[in-house]
């Protein structure tokens, strides 16, 4: 097997290795000066953070810091984003900011005598200004000391090195990065590293290492001098998730960290803080009378009484069809973020006001004016299972299409128009400019909708910034493609009122297992224009398809009402985008999305991403696009990646709400790739109405 073959297969089987529970061994919340879980310094372990933990932590010591954001993406699989400052590292910059990628996984778990063994790529998609690779064993001896042993290349096989496996290329200050650079992966010099770390009591713990890192660039540029390769470190936790700590490095540096933890599993606040449901309507065992539904009257008093039920529940009341053994209502849910609650709340107030003779009851659950989800029951089912397990409830509910109905409910009366309006602050924030990591404004933001018929919703917002340093952007125009978003400097320095979008949509539905929308007007902040998406989607299926296309024409940049040239310097911006696109919910929490098309720069490819979603809502996720065009024509970055989150609010205050706030993070915001922001997207809307979904959170069917 020659030497490249046998590092590929290397990491297809690291990566590849099956994934099963594990037994909270050699777990730690402590993170080394790279963010990663390990009680060393710079070297890293074989130990893991807990499941489903995010890390946030930041490192300095003189001329150097680190930011790095982790992920514990499974219980032996660990990703992290990294922003590093380094001082006077080359005279083109004061401070050189590097974004840098890591994965590590465990390949096998600590036994009785043998030690957990894991494998790591540090820096694998970025310049390789911290790249390097190792294989590491971590050993637990009693329940206070950890062994580490391992061999590192790159930047990990650079000091006291042993010998080599081929040539690799060094740090090139002029490189674009981005690039997975297979074939440098495990060449070159490499060495041997180890540490130990000690816990002396529940917050007090040590670590001190034997470095493979000798700083070559640092000390090249003459930031600081490497005098040893033994590190020092001493760590305090302050809270469950605050831990300080202080490290001695190189015999000649001191510096500090600070690292936040927080686990999508644990809520800050206990949910259940809302109302507490009703009880189930039990009937009489007497004979119902039948006839009732023939006087229209009693419909309308009924239809009253089941609108203002629902409303102390926040559920609102869209259509009604009544006959004397059957109900069909359907209901918006605008309160629960789970949909099993809010469907739950709904059959318990109907079997509390339905007449005693209506045993078929089907609830539709809306979605902008469209039905997306049908689900039946037997009255008699409910009255019995009330106090059982909530998932008998879900073995005998049927989950169908609205329009295979064919008494599907009419709106009740008086239901449209709806108008709505908030007043909200906000805070937009711009991550890894060129000069700054940090940049953000804050203002107010009006929002408003009116929806005027079903499907038919008309919505805009209007922001006012207060104050802020947003001005003081700076991007880089390396891109040899039509500035489709490098231009975005130019909207974000406006300190007067702007019109963030005004949308006129439509949703519909054309056939059983299909969806439809057209938006019109101002979509985002840099495009106006039409978008219009087809979405095939059964009730009960994890695999959908879409299809979406766009007509668009830039805003000035004023943000106000005007257009302005698609003629850019370094092109003409196309009107035509669009994407076929696939989606599949691959169970255990992950889902994936391919988007396959043509982006706003006219370039052509494809767009990978991959979420891990939490029972509660939380989201955390990766996305790569790779189009036709070169990395020099894309520019530094090479290609279009970053990481996002969305947090339910629910999560945080515990009570119920479907609010969410999103973040994503891409180390260069470039051309090449992108997208129009479009809200309210399909498949978005319509899944989480759907069998699958509903069915993940059925534990609060009966909450």
């Amino acid at each position: 097997m020659t030497g490249k073959t046998s590092k590929i297969a290397l990491t297809a089987v690291a990566l590849a290795w099956p994934v099963t529970a594990v037994p909270e061994n050699l777990t730690t919340t402590i993170v080394n000066n790279y963010g990663t879980p390990s009680g060393l310094i710079d070297m890293p372990t074989a130990e893991m953070a807990p499941d489903g933990q995010l890390n946030t932590a930041f490192s300095y010591f003189e001329g150097s810091s680190k930011t790095t954001l982790t992920f514990q993406i499974l219980p032996r699989l660990t990703g992290s984003f990294r922003l590093a400052a380094t001082e006077d590292l080359t005279p083109a910059f004061s401070t050189y900011y590097d974004r840098s990628f890591d994965l590590r996984y465990r390949l096998f778990d600590e036994g009785r005598y043998t030690p957990a063994l894991a494998i790591g790529l540090q820096d694998f998609v970025g310049t390789s200004l911290l790249g390097g690779e190792y294989i590491v064993a971590t050993k637990s001896i009693g329940e206070k000391l950890r062994v580490t042993g391992g061999i590192g290349w790159g930047r990990l096989g650079s000091y006291g090195s042993l010998g080599s496996s081929g040539s690799r290329p060094g740090f090139d200050i002029n490189s674009e990065g981005g690039n997975f650079s297979v074939d440098d992966w495990f060449r070159g010099d490499y060495a041997l590293f180890g540490g130990a770390s000690y816990d002396f009591n529940d917050r007090l713990s040590f670590g001190v290492e034997y470095s493979s890192d000798a700083y070559d660039q640092e000390r090249a540029a003459g930031i600081f001098k490497h005098d040893s390769p033994w590190n020092f470190a001493v760590n305090y936790k302050v809270s469950d998730d605050v831990h300080l700590g202080a490290f001695y490095l190189n015999g000649s540096e001191i510096g500090a960290k600070i690292n936040f933890t927080l686990n999508p599993r644990n809520a800050p606040a206990p949910g259940g803080a809302e109302l507490a449901p009703v009880p189930v309507g039990v009937r009489p065992t007497i004979q119902a009378d039948l006839g009732w539904s023939n006087d229209p009257s009693n419909v309308t008093v009924l239809t009253d009484g089941i609108s203002k039920s629902l409303d102390k529940d926040q559920i609102d009341l869209e259509g009604l069809r009544l006959t004397d053994t059957t109900a069909h209502v359907s209901i918006r849910n605008q309160q629960y973020n789970a949909g099993s609650q809010a469907l739950g709340r709904t059959l318990r107030r109907l079997t509390r006001t339905l007449p005693d003779s209506v045993e078929t009851i089907r609830v539709t659950l809306v979605e902008n004016g469209i039905p997306v989800n049908t689900v039946s029951f037997k009255r008699s089912d409910l009255e019995r299972l009330e106090h059982a397990p909530a998932s008998a409830a879900l073995a005998v509910a049927e989950f169908s299409d609205p329009l295979r109905f064919s008494d599907y409910p009419t709106a009740v009366e008086g239901l449209y128009p709806q108008f709505n309006w908030w007043i909200e602050p906000y805070v937009k924030t711009v991550f890894f400019d060129v000069e700054n990591p940090i940049l953000a404004d804050a203002g107010v933001r009006a929002r408003a909708e009116y929806r005027f018929g079903r499907g038919f919703v008309a919505s805009g917002s209007v922001s006012v910034p207060i104050g802020g340093n947003l001005d003081d952007v700076r991007t880089v125009n390396d891109s040899l493609l039509p500035r489709v978003r490098t231009s975005q400097a130019r909207y974000l320095r406006n300190n007067e009122p702007v019109v963030d979008k005004l949308t006129l949509a439509k949703y519909f539905r054309p056939a059983p297992d299909l969806y439809g929308r057209v938006t019109v007007g101002y979509l985002e902040t840099v495009y106006a224009g039409v978008s219009a998406e087809m979405l095939w989607k059964p009730v009960d299926s994890r695999l959908a398809f879409g299809v979406e296309a766009n007509y668009l024409e830039p805003r000035d940049f004023d943000q106000g009402f005007g257009l302005r040239s698609r003629t850019t310097p370094s092109g003409v911006i196309p009107r035509a985008s669009g994407h076929v696109s696939a989606y599949y919910d691959l169970g255990n929490g992950f889902h994936t999305q391919v988007d396959v098309g043509r982006y706003l720069a006219g370039d052509w490819g494809a767009t990978v991403s991959l979420d891990r979603e939490f029972a509660n809502g939380w989201k955390v996720g990766a996305f790569a696009t790779k189009t036709n065009v070169s990395s020099s024509e894309f520019g530094n970055g090479s290609f279009d990646k970053g990481i996002r989150f969305e947090i339910p609010l629910a999560w945080a205050i515990g009570k119920p709400t479907k609010k969410t706030t999103g973040m994503t993070l891409r180390p260069f915001q470039r051309d090449g790739g992108a997208r129009v922001n479009v809200d309210g997207r399909l498949y978005g809307l319509v899944r989480d109405s759907h069998e699958p979904e509903i069915a993940k959170s059925w534990g609060k069917f009966w909450r």
